[in-house]
């Protein structure tokens, strides 16, 4: 059969995409996280759609600044926090910036391990206690899988939870019918109204652009780059940018949907409903059984792969800044024993650990800027960069979004008492 020139090269771009695409797909869980979830049905249950125009904003964000992380790894074939260690060059300037970034990554952790722990508890009745101990199990999983020689494997089953992920908010969606003129209002007219609705726009830029995100991506790049040719390297920046663009559309297009499905279906009615569990045991009376089940799998969906780029992010960053290679069993171990403590003593007297998943997403907002700054000061850097190095209006843009996240924290600590 005889196919037109144009038709055999748009197939085999498509076909390249396909091949090429991970590391946007894996960084994708990251803005699809429990953290998300938490911020964003507060958002929605309290404030109605009028956050709307934040997740659109810190979407924009995280696109463009996923974009440069991983076009660095492409141009130089190192990872980030490993360029940031040869420019500090000494421990005592490495040593404090490494534990900083440990700090952000265990907060990342955190909202991952609740989400997972509240799923297991409402979707199969297991007792949080125990829920607990086997959220913190899925290391087995991710250790089993997060080897060079099977990482293909990750890559399908991240396919298969962001797909899981968004015909689940597509479903919510269509059943909680939510008021499409109000969304668009929303999502264009920006709208700050008290402390409250500060700090939740605070928590969901640090649930959406995320310090161990942009760290781990130049890692992910930098592998499928090492030992490639200029011309290679050349299609490879092209892909990502492609990836990169679609894959965090569809992340923030989940996000806007979890606060629109909370929004419509709590505000009137609930508008103090504040945790991830509190929507469930409100949604199911409202909508039905079908309704929370579906929100509890894309959690537990959500939970178990954002899980998987937290290790990948923390390996990044402790053998990029320490220069050492890191046991991979060792590292989750620790990260997970860290955040089991706290949750099992929250559980035990008797408060919901869910509680602080906003927090913990301000935290992380607090720390972006760790990776934030030098990223855009090495994306500029033409002897670093070669003919990858920032166009002067990316450059620009990237800066105007540095400041949107500074001029954020710094109202938040001013006003928020």
């Amino acid at each position: 059969m005889f196919f037109p020139k144009h038709l055999l090269a748009r197939r085999e771009s498509v076909l390249r995409l396909i091949v090429y695409t991970g590391p946007a797909l894996l960084v994708s869980m990251a803005y699809m996280d429990p953290g998300n979830y938490g911020t964003d049905i507060q958002g929605g249950a309290s404030l109605n759609y009028s956050l709307l125009w934040v997740v659109w904003l810190s979407s924009g964000m995280a696109m463009l600044l996923q974009y440069l992380s991983g076009k660095i790894g492409i141009a130089t074939g190192m990872s980030l926090p490993e360029i940031i260690r040869e420019k500090l060059k000494k421990k005592r300037y490495v040593i404090p910036y490494w534990l900083a970034a440990e700090a952000a990554a265990a907060a990342t952790d955190l909202a991952e391990y609740l989400g997972t722990v509240i799923a297991l508890n409402l979707l199969f009745g297991i007792p949080m206690i125990y829920a607990a101990i086997f959220g913190a199990l899925d290391v087995i999983i991710i250790l089993t899988l997060a080897t060079q020689r099977r990482f293909y494997i990750i890559e399908r089953l991240f396919a298969i939870f962001v797909s899981i992920i968004g015909f689940g908010y597509l479903y919510e969606i269509f059943i909680v019918k939510p008021d499409t003129t109000t969304i668009l209002y929303h999502s264009f007219v920006p709208s700050l109204a008290g402390s409250h609705a500060i700090l939740l726009a605070v928590g969901v830029i640090g649930a959406t652009v995320m310090p161990h995100a942009l760290f781990v991506h130049s890692w992910l790049t930098k592998n499928k780059a090492q030992d490639k040719p200029l011309e290679e390297r050349r299609r490879m920046r092209k892909l990502h940018l492609v990836e990169n663009v679609v894959l965090l559309t569809i992340a923030g297009m989940v996000n806007a949907a979890i606060m629109i499905m909370a929004a419509a279906a709590f505000h009137s009615d609930n508008p103090n409903v504040a945790s991830i569990s509190e929507a469930y045991k409100t949604l199911v009376p409202l909508f039905g059984a079908t309704a929370g089940v579906v929100f509890l799998v894309t959690l537990l969906s959500s939970g178990v792969a954002s899980s998987v780029v937290g290790t990948l992010a923390g390996q990044a960053i402790m053998e990029g800044l320490l220069g050492k290679k890191i046991n991979l069993w060792l590292r989750r171990f620790v990260t997970r024993f860290i955040n089991v403590i706290p949750t099992t003593i929250a559980i035990l007297l008797g408060l919901d650990p869910l509680n602080i998943l906003v927090y913990s997403q301000v935290i992380l907002s607090l720390m972006i800027p760790l990776p934030m700054i030098p990223l855009v000061i090495l994306s500029r850097n033409k002897t670093l960069m070669g003919e990858f190095v920032n166009r002067k209006i990316t450059t620009i843009i990237a800066v105007v979004f540095v400041g949107i996240i500074l001029m954020f924290n710094s109202y938040l600590l001013v006003n928020i008492r």
